[in-house]
């Protein structure tokens, strides 16, 4: 059954504090005092420790001569303690301490606690003289806190007791527990009453900035390797992409050897001379899309799959804007130079057209011939791939923590969560504690080629991950953490912070919409208004385009991502979801399937019938995201006539209103002989003795102004408040 910790404590004539402390030193976890202990451990502290708690009070000592000679002193009635001797061998017996002496830690002046239960009982005591004095307590300046914190946390920050905490907390009114938890306003309260300045920083900050640690460090220089390049498939429906990389698998021997995964995820490596290259095949560009939603970027290189018979199709184009979208460089595969109808010299011209110039041409883009039927062209493909990896000169260090991204994830019946990652970089091991999104676990297995166990992954391997808790979604950042426990918590954090947003978002009702947009916060730059524009006929997105893009300015600039004649489609609203875009459809309307991923991914699809409602709405969006105009209102001036200056609280300034009022939200600027010498806020404004919102003018008040204390009497505090103004694009 176990003894509780109170009532052990109780029997042994101690207090559960001074019990549980005792017990840590020991290697005990205990975190209260209703925990319990086990029988054998009881035991073997009641004959530690109730035979010292009965020698406590012990008798005099027959005075020897020599304490009587030298260690008595009739004035004081006090005497020099010495230490135990055995009857036997006469030497020194070690008196054993389980507690600190310091009377300003939690032990106390006496062997257990500050209260000095035993050594100030009859008799005992020793020499006041010998005693340590109480250490004077000193605030600090400033510290750093996350909230919501434990009282504990907060003395422990402090650097004083908790007792002593509580009391202070006691007499602002404020009775709280050890255990309670404090919100800013209390921690705050405290922080001013003390002294001590106070800054928050939320745990869900310092986790992600923990993420951002690992994912910076960049480890050795030496220990850096070229990796292989991660390719990702774009392309029109039936134009080859899926049959390409089928042959491109079939003719290399070695990527059976060296395979990835199964080939239903569309991922798979190849060897191809020295160069490995790993590939993802993205079938109508939704995993692609998503992960780059997701703020993902899986892919290094993209090869866009033209037809040669067909050239360059609507899904074509939709493909290039993902592809500049994600900031890749693009290789274009001219696919079917088999069939009869191939003009690849047409298809050059079309793609040019795109943006997309050839190399042979004097441009940019490298232009291969295939074909997936003969096989043709592929070495020169992947040739080109590998000329492209040196280019970039990829790089990864597999010697350091793993950092991966998710493709792909499920559950099963017999294995539990599979979920399959490209590392990106260092190498997963097996048993590494790894976090993806608000999922977590131990690594219980790592497969590759569809079963093949392994013990590690390097970068550019896709790998199915088994041991995670919960299904991560696709595009997840995957990191390795120390140890589980911190993996657990940053998890739970995030999914306690999704549940409670996607809450939120149910109870309003609100999906993306163009205001949510806008109202991001710039940083003095100027942002980009994403649209997508789809319409009956090419003359109707002319006129649109030239009308929006009118509509920029220094601060928002319009920007068309893309543009097609037709309904709105599933792509279209990928599209959007993976660039924060507004859909605009002129005189058409979006598909069963488009709507419903619309619904899903919260990108507002906007139907229009005449021009100038489109430029109204988007001029609507646009004033909305311009910087509001700060007008200053004026609320009273206050003169400081006396100066009161207290240790722990600084320097209060005992102020008349002179006009107007002062509140205690205002901003303040503080005024000596005409001049502005600081601007800020107040710490505290009091009428008397109690706190005041506000104070009109004829009447007294005092002022504590925030982390400043130059001030001096004939100061004058002038007080106001900031508000914001709209303005329009007109000004």
């Amino acid at each position: 059954m176990g003894v509780r910790i109170f009532t052990l404590a109780k029997e042994l004539d101690m207090t559960s504090k001074e019990l549980i402390s005792f017990l840590k030193t020991q290697g005990h976890k205990v975190s209260s005092h209703m925990s319990s202990i086990d029988d054998p451990v009881a035991k073997i502290l009641r004959d530690r420790l109730k035979p010292k708690a009965a020698e406590a009070p012990a008798e005099k000592p027959k005075a020897s001569p020599a304490a009587a000679k030298g260690g008595e002193s009739k004035a004081t009635g006090t005497a020099t303690r010495k230490a135990p001797t055995t009857a036997a061998t006469g030497k020194k017996k070690k008196v054993r301490r389980f507690f600190p002496t310091n009377e300003y830690s939690s032990g106390g002046p006496g062997r257990f606690s500050g209260k000095g239960r035993r050594s100030n009982r009859k008799g005992g005591g020793g020499d006041p003289a010998q005693r340590k004095k109480p250490v004077e307590f000193k605030a600090p300046e400033k510290i750093e806190v996350s909230v919501p914190l434990a009282l504990k946390d907060l003395s422990s920050s402090l650097g004083m007791k908790a007792q002593v905490l509580i009391k202070t907390l006691f007499k602002l009114g404020r009775p709280v527990t050890i255990n309670d938890f404090l919100d800013e306003e209390l921690i705050l309260e405290v922080c001013m009453e003390i002294g001590t300045e106070v800054e928050f920083k939320k745990k869900e900050e310092d986790e992600e900035e923990l993420l951002k640690t690992i994912e910076g460090e960049a480890g050795n220089e030496e220990d850096s390797i070229s990796k292989a390049p991660v390719v990702t498939f774009l392309g029109h429906v039936d134009h080859g992409k899926t049959s390409l990389l089928d042959k491109i698998r079939e003719t290399q021997v070695t990527a059976r050897e060296h395979g990835g995964i199964t080939q239903h995820l569309g991922a798979y490596r190849v060897d191809h001379g020295d160069v490995k290259v790993t590939f993802i095949d993205t079938p109508g560009h939704k995993a692609f899309t998503e992960m780059r939603a997701r703020g993902a970027n899986v892919t290094d290189v993209a090869v866009l799959v033209v037809a040669a018979d067909d050239g360059p199709m609507p899904q074509t184009e939709e493909a290039i804007n993902h592809a500049r979208a994600a900031e890749v460089p693009i290789i274009v595969a001219i696919n079917k130079i088999d069939l009869a109808s191939a003009n690849s010299q047409r298809c050059k011209e079309q793609l040019s057209g795109l943006g997309l110039n050839p190399v042979d041409w004097g441009g940019e883009t490298e232009m291969v011939e295939v074909s997936a039927q003969t096989g043709e062209g592929l070495d020169n493909l992947l040739e080109t791939l590998s000329l492209e990896s040196e280019i970039l000169e990829l790089k990864a260090n597999p010697q350091r923590s793993a950092l991966g991204i998710v493709l792909e994830a499920e559950a099963t019946t017999n294995r539990g969560v599979l979920t399959t990652a490209l590392i990106k970089d260092g190498t997963l091991k097996h048993g590494d504690c790894v976090l993806a999104g608000a999922c977590y676990g131990r690594v219980r297995d790592l497969i590759v080629n569809g079963s093949e166990q392994v013990e590690e992954a390097g970068p550019s391997v896709p790998v199915t991950i088994v041991g995670l808790n919960a299904v991560p979604d696709a595009g997840d950042k995957l990191y390795v953490l120390e140890n589980e426990k911190q993996a657990r918590q940053i998890a739970e954090t995030r999914a306690r912070n999704r549940r409670e947003l996607e809450q939120a978002e149910k109870s309003s009702g609100k999906k993306r919409s163009l205001i949510d947009l806008v109202e991001k916060v710039g940083g003095g730059e100027t942002v980009e208004l994403n649209l997508i524009i789809k319409a009956d006929v090419r003359g109707s997105i002319e006129a649109l385009r030239s009308s929006l893009v009118g509509l920029s300015t220094d601060e928002v600039k319009i920007e068309i991502i893309h543009t097609a004649v037709g309904a709105v489609s599933q792509e279209d609203v990928q599209l959007a979801s993976a660039s924060d875009a507004v859909i605009i459809g002129f005189h058409v309307v979006a598909d069963d399937r488009a709507r419903a991923v619309a619904e899903e991914a919260g990108v507002e699809i906007r139907h229009y019938k005449v021009i100038y409602e489109v430029v109204d709405d988007i001029r609507a969006a646009m004033e909305a995201r311009l910087a509001p105009e700060e007008v200053e209102e004026f609320h009273g001036r206050v003169e400081i006539r006396q100066i009161f200056r207290a240790s722990k609280l600084g320097n209060i300034a005992g102020c008349m209103v002179k006009t107007g009022k002062i509140l205690r939200n205002d901003k303040i600027r503080l005024i000596r002989d005409g001049k502005v010498i600081h601007e800020g806020v107040l710490a505290s404004l009091k009428r008397l003795k109690d706190d005041a919102k506000e104070v009109k003018e004829g009447f007294e008040c005092g002022i504590k102004l925030k982390s400043y204390e130059d001030i001096k009497e004939g100061d004058e505090i002038e007080a106001y408040t900031i508000t914001h103004k709209a303005r329009t694009l007109d000004g």
